[in-house]
Protein backbone atom coordinates (compact mmCIF):
# COMPACT_ATOMS: atom_id res chain seq x y z
CA UNK A 1 0.00 0.00 0.00
CA UNK A 2 2.70 2.59 0.83
CA UNK A 3 4.44 2.09 -2.57
CA UNK A 4 0.81 2.24 -4.08
CA UNK A 5 0.42 5.52 -2.35
CA UNK A 6 3.58 7.05 -3.30
CA UNK A 7 2.83 6.06 -6.86
CA UNK A 8 -0.25 7.88 -7.04
CA UNK A 9 1.40 11.16 -5.64
CA UNK A 10 4.33 10.79 -8.23
CA UNK A 11 1.41 10.37 -11.12
CA UNK A 12 -0.34 13.90 -9.94
CA UNK A 13 3.04 15.68 -9.69
CA UNK A 14 4.84 14.34 -12.94
CA UNK A 15 1.11 15.53 -14.30
CA UNK A 16 2.12 19.48 -13.17
CA UNK A 17 0.31 19.02 -9.83
CA UNK A 18 -3.04 18.20 -11.17
CA UNK A 19 -4.96 14.55 -11.18
CA UNK A 20 -5.01 12.52 -14.53
CA UNK A 21 -6.29 14.01 -17.13
CA UNK A 22 -7.90 13.01 -21.17
CA UNK A 23 -5.13 16.24 -22.09
CA UNK A 24 -1.10 15.37 -22.14
CA UNK A 25 0.38 17.85 -20.00
CA UNK A 26 4.66 18.11 -19.37
CA UNK A 27 6.39 17.01 -16.56
CA UNK A 28 6.82 20.51 -14.58
CA UNK A 29 7.39 18.72 -10.82
CA UNK A 30 11.03 17.93 -11.12
CA UNK A 31 12.20 15.10 -8.42
CA UNK A 32 15.56 16.44 -6.70
CA UNK A 33 17.43 14.80 -4.10
CA UNK A 34 19.10 16.76 -1.41
CA UNK A 35 22.01 16.41 0.86
CA UNK A 36 21.34 14.47 4.79
CA UNK A 37 24.26 15.87 5.89
CA UNK A 38 24.16 19.54 6.85
CA UNK A 39 25.36 22.21 8.95
CA UNK A 40 23.51 23.07 12.46
CA UNK A 41 21.45 25.74 12.38
CA UNK A 42 19.01 26.89 14.63
CA UNK A 43 15.67 26.34 12.74
CA UNK A 44 13.78 24.63 15.53
CA UNK A 45 14.25 21.25 16.56
CA UNK A 46 16.75 19.27 18.44
CA UNK A 47 19.24 17.53 15.40
CA UNK A 48 21.19 14.32 15.32
CA UNK A 49 24.75 15.04 15.06
CA UNK A 50 27.23 13.18 12.93
CA UNK A 51 31.11 13.53 14.19
CA UNK A 52 32.99 13.87 10.81
CA UNK A 53 36.65 12.26 11.20
CA UNK A 54 38.61 13.41 8.42
CA UNK A 55 38.87 17.33 9.13
CA UNK A 56 42.42 19.36 8.92
CA UNK A 57 41.45 20.54 12.89
CA UNK A 58 41.67 17.09 13.98
CA UNK A 59 45.33 16.15 12.35
CA UNK A 60 46.58 14.57 16.15
CA UNK A 61 44.07 12.21 15.75
CA UNK A 62 46.02 9.45 16.31
CA UNK A 63 47.42 10.64 19.45
CA UNK A 64 46.24 8.45 22.59
CA UNK A 65 44.13 11.91 23.36
CA UNK A 66 42.48 15.10 21.87
CA UNK A 67 44.82 18.06 21.52
CA UNK A 68 43.67 20.74 23.36
CA UNK A 69 43.76 23.03 19.94
CA UNK A 70 41.34 20.33 17.82
CA UNK A 71 38.10 21.29 17.77
CA UNK A 72 35.54 18.03 16.93
CA UNK A 73 33.95 18.83 13.53
CA UNK A 74 30.08 17.78 13.31
CA UNK A 75 27.43 17.67 10.39
CA UNK A 76 24.03 17.50 11.37
CA UNK A 77 21.49 15.47 10.14
CA UNK A 78 18.74 17.04 7.76
CA UNK A 79 15.49 18.00 10.17
CA UNK A 80 13.64 18.62 6.74
CA UNK A 81 15.20 19.73 3.11
CA UNK A 82 13.78 23.39 3.94
CA UNK A 83 17.02 25.46 2.94
CA UNK A 84 18.24 23.27 0.49
CA UNK A 85 14.93 23.47 -1.48
CA UNK A 86 14.64 26.93 -1.09
CA UNK A 87 17.98 27.62 -3.09
CA UNK A 88 16.93 25.14 -5.93
CA UNK A 89 14.09 27.41 -6.64
CA UNK A 90 16.46 30.62 -5.79
CA UNK A 91 18.66 29.28 -8.32
CA UNK A 92 16.04 29.68 -11.11
CA UNK A 93 17.23 25.97 -12.39
CA UNK A 94 14.15 24.39 -10.36
CA UNK A 95 10.69 25.85 -10.09
CA UNK A 96 8.89 23.47 -9.16
CA UNK A 97 10.64 20.71 -6.77
CA UNK A 98 9.48 17.85 -4.86
CA UNK A 99 11.15 14.33 -3.29
CA UNK A 100 10.20 12.03 -0.74
CA UNK A 101 12.45 13.11 2.23
CA UNK A 102 13.98 11.45 4.91
CA UNK A 103 14.44 13.75 7.85
CA UNK A 104 15.45 13.13 11.12
CA UNK A 105 14.41 14.84 14.97
CA UNK A 106 15.82 13.99 18.03
CA UNK A 107 12.34 14.23 19.87
CA UNK A 108 10.59 12.59 22.70
CA UNK A 109 8.99 9.27 21.14
CA UNK A 110 5.41 9.72 20.79
CA UNK A 111 2.97 7.37 18.67
CA UNK A 112 3.27 9.53 15.76
CA UNK A 113 6.52 10.73 15.97
CA UNK A 114 9.72 8.76 14.77
CA UNK A 115 13.40 10.06 14.78
CA UNK A 116 13.62 9.39 11.27
CA UNK A 117 10.42 9.88 9.01
CA UNK A 118 9.59 10.20 5.97
CA UNK A 119 7.86 13.35 3.95
CA UNK A 120 6.86 14.07 0.63
CA UNK A 121 8.30 17.80 0.63
CA UNK A 122 7.42 20.36 -1.86
CA UNK A 123 8.35 23.90 -3.22
CA UNK A 124 6.83 26.08 -5.95
CA UNK A 125 8.52 29.34 -7.75
CA UNK A 126 6.19 32.06 -8.45
CA UNK A 127 3.84 31.95 -5.42
CA UNK A 128 1.59 34.47 -4.90
CA UNK A 129 1.44 36.86 -2.05
CA UNK A 130 -2.25 37.83 -1.90
CA UNK A 131 -5.18 35.72 -2.21
CA UNK A 132 -7.59 35.69 -5.65
CA UNK A 133 -10.95 37.13 -5.22
CA UNK A 134 -12.08 33.96 -4.53
CA UNK A 135 -10.32 30.72 -5.32
CA UNK A 136 -11.77 28.37 -7.56
CA UNK A 137 -14.50 26.04 -5.78
CA UNK A 138 -14.36 27.89 -2.49
CA UNK A 139 -17.58 28.55 -1.30
CA UNK A 140 -18.37 31.99 0.79
CA UNK A 141 -20.10 30.72 4.05
CA UNK A 142 -23.24 32.19 5.54
CA UNK A 143 -21.67 32.99 9.40
CA UNK A 144 -21.77 36.56 10.12
CA UNK A 145 -20.20 38.86 12.18
CA UNK A 146 -17.07 38.43 13.96
CA UNK A 147 -15.93 35.25 11.90
CA UNK A 148 -17.18 35.65 8.52
CA UNK A 149 -14.20 36.33 6.58
CA UNK A 150 -12.30 33.88 8.24
CA UNK A 151 -12.73 31.00 6.30
CA UNK A 152 -11.29 32.32 3.17
CA UNK A 153 -7.71 31.72 1.97
CA UNK A 154 -6.87 35.36 2.83
CA UNK A 155 -2.95 34.72 1.88
CA UNK A 156 -0.77 33.82 -0.95
CA UNK A 157 -0.03 30.17 -2.01
CA UNK A 158 -3.07 29.36 -3.23
CA UNK A 159 -1.28 27.80 -5.80
CA UNK A 160 0.17 25.17 -3.14
CA UNK A 161 -3.02 24.43 -1.74
CA UNK A 162 -4.55 23.19 -5.50
CA UNK A 163 -1.65 20.91 -6.11
CA UNK A 164 -2.13 19.40 -1.94
CA UNK A 165 -5.76 18.80 -2.61
CA UNK A 166 -5.00 17.19 -5.93
CA UNK A 167 -2.94 14.74 -4.33
CA UNK A 168 -4.59 14.22 -1.24
CA UNK A 169 -7.87 13.19 -3.53
CA UNK A 170 -6.33 10.76 -6.10
CA UNK A 171 -4.45 9.43 -2.92
CA UNK A 172 -7.97 8.91 -1.81
CA UNK A 173 -9.02 7.15 -4.53
CA UNK A 174 -6.33 5.01 -5.28
CA UNK A 175 -5.66 3.82 -1.66
CA UNK A 176 -9.39 3.73 -0.89
CA UNK A 177 -11.93 4.17 -3.46
CA UNK A 178 -13.35 7.33 -1.98
CA UNK A 179 -14.37 10.71 -3.93
CA UNK A 180 -13.29 13.53 -1.73
CA UNK A 181 -14.31 16.99 -2.30
CA UNK A 182 -12.36 18.89 -4.65
CA UNK A 183 -11.62 21.51 -2.46
CA UNK A 184 -11.14 21.73 1.38
CA UNK A 185 -12.61 24.08 4.14
CA UNK A 186 -10.58 26.50 5.18
CA UNK A 187 -10.39 28.28 8.61
CA UNK A 188 -8.16 31.39 10.34
CA UNK A 189 -5.95 29.92 13.50
CA UNK A 190 -7.93 32.54 15.64
CA UNK A 191 -11.39 30.96 14.59
CA UNK A 192 -9.92 27.39 15.30
CA UNK A 193 -8.76 28.57 18.34
CA UNK A 194 -11.62 30.38 19.65
CA UNK A 195 -14.51 29.57 17.68
CA UNK A 196 -15.80 27.92 14.70
CA UNK A 197 -19.05 26.07 12.87
CA UNK A 198 -17.94 22.23 12.51
CA UNK A 199 -20.67 21.43 10.43
CA UNK A 200 -19.77 23.84 7.36
CA UNK A 201 -16.51 21.67 7.18
CA UNK A 202 -17.93 18.43 7.28
CA UNK A 203 -20.50 17.65 4.55
CA UNK A 204 -22.32 15.33 7.26
CA UNK A 205 -25.57 15.81 8.82
CA UNK A 206 -25.92 19.87 7.73
CA UNK A 207 -27.19 22.04 10.66
CA UNK A 208 -27.77 25.40 11.00
CA UNK A 209 -24.78 27.36 11.88
CA UNK A 210 -24.04 27.11 15.86
CA UNK A 211 -20.80 29.06 16.70
CA UNK A 212 -18.97 26.99 19.04
CA UNK A 213 -15.66 27.00 20.49
CA UNK A 214 -12.93 24.37 20.08
CA UNK A 215 -9.36 25.05 21.52
CA UNK A 216 -6.85 23.12 18.99
CA UNK A 217 -5.24 24.63 16.03
CA UNK A 218 -5.27 20.88 14.75
CA UNK A 219 -9.52 20.90 15.16
CA UNK A 220 -11.38 17.22 15.27
CA UNK A 221 -14.20 18.98 12.56
CA UNK A 222 -15.87 15.31 12.16
CA UNK A 223 -18.03 15.79 15.44
CA UNK A 224 -21.27 17.55 14.04
CA UNK A 225 -21.11 19.96 17.20
CA UNK A 226 -18.34 21.67 18.67
CA UNK A 227 -19.97 20.47 22.09
CA UNK A 228 -21.33 17.61 23.18
CA UNK A 229 -24.60 18.51 24.18
CA UNK A 230 -26.82 20.80 23.64
CA UNK A 231 -27.52 21.85 26.52
CA UNK A 232 -24.20 23.21 27.62
CA UNK A 233 -22.54 26.62 26.29
CA UNK A 234 -19.01 27.95 26.40
CA UNK A 235 -17.63 30.98 26.30
CA UNK A 236 -14.64 33.53 27.40
CA UNK A 237 -14.51 35.97 30.10
CA UNK A 238 -11.75 38.86 29.85
CA UNK A 239 -9.67 39.61 32.24
CA UNK A 240 -8.25 42.95 33.86
CA UNK A 241 -4.49 42.86 32.68
CA UNK A 242 -6.06 42.78 28.86
CA UNK A 243 -3.00 40.05 28.54
CA UNK A 244 -5.28 36.74 29.39
CA UNK A 245 -8.96 35.27 29.29
CA UNK A 246 -11.21 33.01 31.02
CA UNK A 247 -12.77 30.13 29.16
CA UNK A 248 -15.48 28.83 30.52
CA UNK A 249 -18.16 25.58 30.13
CA UNK A 250 -21.30 25.73 31.54
CA UNK A 251 -23.84 22.85 32.45
CA UNK A 252 -27.15 23.52 33.86
CA UNK A 253 -27.34 21.21 37.04
CA UNK A 254 -30.43 19.18 35.79
CA UNK A 255 -27.45 17.75 33.02
CA UNK A 256 -26.32 14.90 35.55
CA UNK A 257 -25.03 12.86 33.24
CA UNK A 258 -22.42 15.83 31.88
CA UNK A 259 -21.97 16.63 35.45
CA UNK A 260 -20.59 13.47 36.41
CA UNK A 261 -17.67 13.06 33.24
CA UNK A 262 -17.04 16.54 34.09
CA UNK A 263 -16.04 16.01 37.73
CA UNK A 264 -14.41 12.38 36.71
CA UNK A 265 -12.08 14.11 33.84
CA UNK A 266 -8.51 16.64 34.92
CA UNK A 267 -6.68 19.12 32.90
CA UNK A 268 -4.31 21.52 34.08
CA UNK A 269 -5.37 24.44 35.29
CA UNK A 270 -9.02 23.82 35.10
CA UNK A 271 -11.26 24.90 38.03
CA UNK A 272 -15.06 24.29 38.70
CA UNK A 273 -17.57 27.09 40.32
CA UNK A 274 -20.99 25.92 41.38
CA UNK A 275 -22.45 29.68 40.61
CA UNK A 276 -24.08 31.62 44.11
CA UNK A 277 -26.41 34.35 43.42
CA UNK A 278 -24.05 36.30 46.97
CA UNK A 279 -21.53 37.02 44.02
CA UNK A 280 -21.28 37.34 40.03
CA UNK A 281 -20.45 33.88 38.83
CA UNK A 282 -17.45 35.20 36.76
CA UNK A 283 -15.80 36.70 40.35
CA UNK A 284 -16.48 33.45 41.92
CA UNK A 285 -14.96 31.57 38.80
CA UNK A 286 -11.80 33.97 39.05
CA UNK A 287 -11.60 33.53 42.53
CA UNK A 288 -11.34 29.67 42.26
CA UNK A 289 -8.69 29.78 39.49
CA UNK A 290 -6.28 31.79 41.88
CA UNK A 291 -5.47 34.78 39.57
CA UNK A 292 -2.57 37.36 40.42
CA UNK A 293 -3.81 39.72 42.86
CA UNK A 294 -5.57 42.75 41.35
CA UNK A 295 -6.62 40.83 38.38
CA UNK A 296 -10.52 41.49 37.83
CA UNK A 297 -12.77 39.51 35.92
CA UNK A 298 -15.25 41.84 33.37
CA UNK A 299 -19.16 40.74 33.13
CA UNK A 300 -20.08 38.54 30.33
CA UNK A 301 -23.97 39.54 30.23
CA UNK A 302 -24.75 36.00 30.87
CA UNK A 303 -27.28 35.30 33.38
CA UNK A 304 -26.67 32.34 35.58
CA UNK A 305 -29.16 30.68 37.90
CA UNK A 306 -27.96 29.40 41.34
CA UNK A 307 -26.53 26.06 41.34
CA UNK A 308 -25.27 26.25 37.26
CA UNK A 309 -21.46 24.16 37.02
CA UNK A 310 -19.40 26.64 35.18
CA UNK A 311 -15.67 25.35 34.29
CA UNK A 312 -13.65 27.49 33.52
CA UNK A 313 -9.06 27.80 32.42
CA UNK A 314 -7.50 30.79 32.93
CA UNK A 315 -5.13 31.04 29.30
CA UNK A 316 -3.11 33.45 27.36
CA UNK A 317 -4.86 35.88 24.76
CA UNK A 318 -2.70 35.41 22.22
CA UNK A 319 -2.30 31.85 21.63
CA UNK A 320 0.56 30.25 20.06
CA UNK A 321 -0.39 26.67 18.71
CA UNK A 322 -1.45 23.15 20.59
CA UNK A 323 -4.62 22.49 22.28
CA UNK A 324 -6.01 24.68 25.03
CA UNK A 325 -7.11 22.57 28.28
CA UNK A 326 -10.72 23.39 27.28
CA UNK A 327 -10.49 22.29 23.96
CA UNK A 328 -8.83 18.67 25.70
CA UNK A 329 -11.69 18.28 28.19
CA UNK A 330 -13.80 18.89 24.72
CA UNK A 331 -12.17 16.39 22.78
CA UNK A 332 -13.03 13.59 25.69
CA UNK A 333 -16.08 14.14 26.38
CA UNK A 334 -17.44 13.95 22.77
CA UNK A 335 -18.24 10.54 21.26
CA UNK A 336 -17.04 8.51 18.91
CA UNK A 337 -19.73 8.45 16.01
CA UNK A 338 -18.36 10.80 13.47
CA UNK A 339 -17.81 11.23 9.62
CA UNK A 340 -14.78 9.42 8.71
CA UNK A 341 -12.86 11.86 6.88
CA UNK A 342 -12.71 15.45 7.64
CA UNK A 343 -9.90 17.79 5.87
CA UNK A 344 -9.40 21.46 6.73
CA UNK A 345 -6.88 23.93 5.82
CA UNK A 346 -5.87 25.97 9.08
CA UNK A 347 -4.15 29.48 7.89
CA UNK A 348 -2.48 32.77 9.29
CA UNK A 349 -0.52 31.56 12.46
CA UNK A 350 1.09 33.47 14.88
CA UNK A 351 4.32 34.25 12.93
CA UNK A 352 6.04 34.10 16.32
CA UNK A 353 5.72 32.42 19.84
CA UNK A 354 7.34 32.50 22.89
CA UNK A 355 6.83 28.29 22.93
CA UNK A 356 8.33 26.22 25.81
CA UNK A 357 9.21 23.57 23.37
CA UNK A 358 11.81 25.46 21.45
CA UNK A 359 13.34 27.14 24.80
CA UNK A 360 16.18 25.34 25.19
CA UNK A 361 17.65 27.16 21.76
CA UNK A 362 15.40 30.19 22.13
CA UNK A 363 16.64 31.42 25.84
CA UNK A 364 14.10 33.51 26.30
CA UNK A 365 14.02 35.00 22.86
CA UNK A 366 11.01 34.90 20.33
CA UNK A 367 10.85 31.94 18.23
CA UNK A 368 9.17 31.05 14.83
CA UNK A 369 5.82 29.64 14.97
CA UNK A 370 6.82 27.95 11.97
CA UNK A 371 10.31 28.22 10.63
CA UNK A 372 12.22 31.43 10.42
CA UNK A 373 11.88 31.61 6.42
CA UNK A 374 7.82 32.13 6.95
CA UNK A 375 6.62 35.49 5.25
CA UNK A 376 3.91 37.83 7.28
CA UNK A 377 1.41 38.26 6.31
CA UNK A 378 0.97 41.35 4.21
CA UNK A 379 -1.38 43.68 6.23
CA UNK A 380 0.90 42.93 9.44
CA UNK A 381 4.31 44.32 8.02
CA UNK A 382 3.63 47.52 9.64
CA UNK A 383 3.35 45.49 13.32
CA UNK A 384 6.64 43.79 11.99
CA UNK A 385 7.89 47.21 11.76
CA UNK A 386 6.57 48.67 14.84
CA UNK A 387 7.83 45.25 16.98
CA UNK A 388 4.67 44.16 17.86
CA UNK A 389 5.69 40.40 17.07
CA UNK A 390 3.21 38.93 19.11
CA UNK A 391 -0.26 40.39 16.80
CA UNK A 392 1.99 39.60 13.46
CA UNK A 393 0.58 37.02 11.45
CA UNK A 394 2.21 34.49 9.31
CA UNK A 395 1.46 33.19 5.56
CA UNK A 396 1.73 29.45 6.71
CA UNK A 397 -1.06 26.98 6.43
CA UNK A 398 -1.34 23.62 7.50
CA UNK A 399 -3.77 20.81 6.46
CA UNK A 400 -5.51 18.53 9.17
CA UNK A 401 -7.30 15.46 8.97
CA UNK A 402 -9.59 14.59 12.30
CA UNK A 403 -8.19 16.36 14.51
CA UNK A 404 -4.51 15.70 13.40
CA UNK A 405 -1.74 17.68 11.39
CA UNK A 406 -0.80 15.73 8.35
CA UNK A 407 1.36 18.62 6.32
CA UNK A 408 2.34 22.61 6.83
CA UNK A 409 4.41 24.93 4.75
CA UNK A 410 4.27 28.33 4.29
CA UNK A 411 4.99 31.29 1.63
CA UNK A 412 8.41 32.35 2.00
CA UNK A 413 10.66 35.71 2.94
CA UNK A 414 12.19 36.34 -0.62
CA UNK A 415 13.07 39.72 0.56
CA UNK A 416 16.64 39.62 1.80
CA UNK A 417 16.70 42.64 4.10
CA UNK A 418 13.21 41.30 5.84
CA UNK A 419 14.34 37.91 6.23
CA UNK A 420 17.57 39.79 8.03
CA UNK A 421 15.47 41.99 9.69
CA UNK A 422 13.73 38.74 11.13
CA UNK A 423 17.18 37.06 12.21
CA UNK A 424 18.47 40.19 13.70
CA UNK A 425 16.22 42.15 15.31
CA UNK A 426 12.87 39.61 16.05
CA UNK A 427 14.65 36.22 16.70
CA UNK A 428 17.97 37.83 17.68
CA UNK A 429 19.76 35.87 16.45
CA UNK A 430 23.87 35.66 17.46
CA UNK A 431 26.49 36.52 14.74
CA UNK A 432 26.98 32.71 14.81
CA UNK A 433 23.53 31.67 14.10
CA UNK A 434 23.05 34.22 11.60
CA UNK A 435 26.22 32.95 10.01
CA UNK A 436 24.63 28.96 9.36
CA UNK A 437 22.32 30.94 7.18
CA UNK A 438 24.77 33.12 4.82
CA UNK A 439 24.44 30.80 1.86
CA UNK A 440 20.40 31.45 1.82
CA UNK A 441 21.11 35.22 2.29
CA UNK A 442 23.22 35.95 -0.45
CA UNK A 443 20.80 33.38 -3.03
CA UNK A 444 18.14 35.99 -1.71
CA UNK A 445 20.79 39.12 -2.52
CA UNK A 446 21.31 37.74 -6.08
CA UNK A 447 16.90 37.73 -6.57
CA UNK A 448 14.93 35.23 -5.90
CA UNK A 449 11.09 34.58 -7.11
CA UNK A 450 8.09 34.64 -4.42
CA UNK A 451 7.84 30.82 -3.64
CA UNK A 452 6.39 28.80 -1.15
CA UNK A 453 6.09 24.83 -0.35
CA UNK A 454 4.72 22.44 2.05
CA UNK A 455 5.67 19.13 3.32
CA UNK A 456 3.24 16.42 3.86
CA UNK A 457 3.78 13.85 6.53
CA UNK A 458 4.17 10.08 4.52
CA UNK A 459 4.23 8.23 7.81
CA UNK A 460 1.30 9.62 9.12
CA UNK A 461 -0.84 9.73 6.10
CA UNK A 462 -0.31 5.81 5.42
CA UNK A 463 -1.17 5.13 9.03
CA UNK A 464 -4.63 6.81 8.82
CA UNK A 465 -5.38 5.23 5.48
CA UNK A 466 -4.49 1.53 6.80
CA UNK A 467 -6.46 2.80 10.44
CA UNK A 468 -3.40 1.80 12.50
CA UNK A 469 -2.76 3.25 15.88
CA UNK A 470 0.93 4.05 15.41
CA UNK A 471 3.17 5.06 12.53
CA UNK A 472 5.21 2.21 13.38
CA UNK A 473 3.02 -0.11 12.13
CA UNK A 474 3.52 1.46 8.24
CA UNK A 475 7.21 1.77 8.61
CA UNK A 476 9.45 -0.95 8.07
CA UNK A 477 12.50 -1.57 10.74
CA UNK A 478 10.82 1.04 13.10
CA UNK A 479 12.08 2.73 16.35
CA UNK A 480 10.70 2.05 19.44
CA UNK A 481 8.86 4.93 21.68
CA UNK A 482 12.35 5.07 22.87
CA UNK A 483 13.90 6.05 19.89
CA UNK A 484 15.91 2.51 19.67
CA UNK A 485 16.25 0.18 17.45
CA UNK A 486 15.09 -3.52 18.40
CA UNK A 487 16.47 -5.05 15.45
CA UNK A 488 19.72 -3.67 14.82
CA UNK A 489 20.14 -2.68 18.80
CA UNK A 490 20.98 0.96 18.08
CA UNK A 491 22.11 3.23 19.29
CA UNK A 492 24.94 1.88 20.87
CA UNK A 493 27.89 3.24 22.44
CA UNK A 494 31.23 3.36 20.73
CA UNK A 495 35.11 2.78 21.86
CA UNK A 496 37.67 5.21 23.45
CA UNK A 497 39.96 4.18 20.45
CA UNK A 498 37.40 4.59 17.71
CA UNK A 499 36.32 7.88 19.57
CA UNK A 500 39.76 9.62 19.56
CA UNK A 501 39.23 9.13 15.46
CA UNK A 502 36.63 11.92 15.63
CA UNK A 503 38.44 13.89 18.71
CA UNK A 504 36.14 12.69 21.37
CA UNK A 505 36.20 11.02 24.59
CA UNK A 506 33.79 9.44 26.62
CA UNK A 507 33.11 11.12 30.15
Amino acid sequence: MRSKVARAVRDVLHNNGKRQTADLVPPDFVEVETPMLLQTSPEGAREYLVPARLSSALANASSSAPSSSATPQFYALSQSPQQPKQLLVCSGGIEKYFQFARCFRDEDGRKDRQPEFTQIDMEMAFVSWSPPAMPNGEQQHSITGEYADEQRWRMGGTEIRNVVENIICEVWHTALGVQLPSNFGVMTYRMAMEKVCASLYCRHNLTEPDIQQYGSDKPDLRMNSALPRSSTHIGQVELSDSTRVIDYLVVPREDQEILKELMALKEAGVRSYVVDRKVAWEEGLAQELSLPRGVQASRSGLELPEGTLVIGCARDKYLTGGSTSMGKIRLRLNGLEYPRYCFSWITEFPLFSKDEDKEFMAHGRWSSTHHPFTAPMLEDMPLLEQGQYEKVRGQHYDLVLNGMEIGGGSVRVHNAKLQEKIFREVLQLTETEIKSFDHLLKALKYGAPPHGGIALGFDRLMSIICNTKSIRDVIAFPKTAGGTDPVFRSPNGIPDETLRLYGLKSL
